[in-house]
């Protein structure tokens, strides 16, 4: 009997159009012989087509298990998670707090730190804070000024001058309430795949070479000039220590199922940092998650498998846990 999956995309996060190209390849790439797919489109304006997963136990009998692959807010931030629980539906990824913390570049970093794992110096700031440029003070230039609740690079600037920065924080608050300001590293941006539940492994890392300034929106989707290396040119030292932190930041932030860490490497220090967390990475032709299994051993079609199998089992296992006297 083939498995029942249902594919829920798009979404009203600024990175609606990705999602749907992540959903059309994880579609492509699921075994017809295994999966029956059901497809749940979720337009810009949050409105469901055929019709939205209720929030009750068993409203659902034609799903045998949830994959949301839907980027950014309102589906990689625990909501879509927390829906997911009501409905008593296994989905692949991340539960409802560890997608709310991953989501969150200022509560990543707060628990990052908490494990002693390396973050880049950075502050808070909320959307109305009325001067930025003296909040700033304390961290030299250039900074990246980023929502604190955003993927795909949206509303992220880089800042080399002081006079840029009501501009940046401007943009920023657009998407967010709280905006992060972080110490600008010098060096290299490198990506480490981790998949699994209570036993994660760490793929090869990959390195990005970007067109621009940074890896932004335009470079990631739009410009088809960026480069990539998989696997990256590291020492294997290096390496190491790069997939052995990946697999630490995963547990740090209770991840399960999948997930993107993405790293600086500080060229005149060669330490690497954490940047963020991605609990539903990008599955388009050209994302890194799936690349980066790929050449580590496992081809797309088995990276599905395998993930579809850890939501199944995480689901079996939560059975086993009682919620009332």
């Amino acid at each position: 009997m083939k498995i029942r999956v249902a594919v829920i995309y798009g979404g009203r996060s600024g990175e609606h159009e990705i999602s749907i190209r992540s959903a059309k390849a994880i579609m492509a790439g699921l075994d017809p012989v295994r999966y029956q797919q059901i497809e749940y489109f979720i337009d810009k304006d949050g409105k469901w087509s055929p019709q939205p997963i209720l929030p009750q136990p068993g409203a659902q009998p034609d799903i045998d298990v949830a994959f949301p692959i839907m980027h950014g807010t309102f589906g990689e931030d625990g909501t879509m998670q927390g829906l997911l629980e009501l409905a008593d539906v296994a989905y692949v990824g991340a539960g409802v707090m560890g997608s709310a913390i991953s989501m969150d570049k200022e509560m990543m970093k707060r628990v990052c730190r908490e494990r002693n794992l390396p973050v880049v110096d950075y502050l808070t700031l909320p959307r109305d804070c009325a001067n930025p440029v003296e909040a700033c003070a304390g961290l030299p230039f250039p900074v990246f000024v980023k929502p604190a609740n955003l993927g795909s690079s949206v509303g992220i600037s880089k800042v080399s001058h002081a006079k840029e920065l009501a501009e940046a924080f401007a943009l920023a608050a657009r998407y967010d309430r709280k905006i992060i300001v972080e110490r600008g590293i010098a060096g290299r941006e490198l990506e480490c795949a981790v998949l699994g539940n209570e036993s994660p492994m760490a793929s090869l890392p990959c390195e990005i070479l970007p067109s621009r300034e940074f890896y932004d929106y335009e470079d990631k989707y739009l410009l088809d000039k960026a480069g990539t290396k998989v696997p990256a040119d590291l020492p294997p030292a290096k390496t190491e220590e790069l997939r052995r932190l990946a697999v630490e930041c995963y547990r740090a932030v209770e991840c399960e199922g999948m997930g993107r860490v993405d790293f600086l490497l500080e060229a005149a220090t060669d330490k690497l940092y954490i940047n963020e967390i991605n609990t539903i990475p990008g599955f388009t032709s050209i994302s890194m998650y799936p690349k980066m299994w790929e050449h580590s051993g496992i081809p797309f079609p088995a990276l599905l498998d395998r993930l579809i199998d850890l939501a199944l089992d995480r689901h079996k296992r939560k059975k086993a846990t009682r919620f009332t006297r």
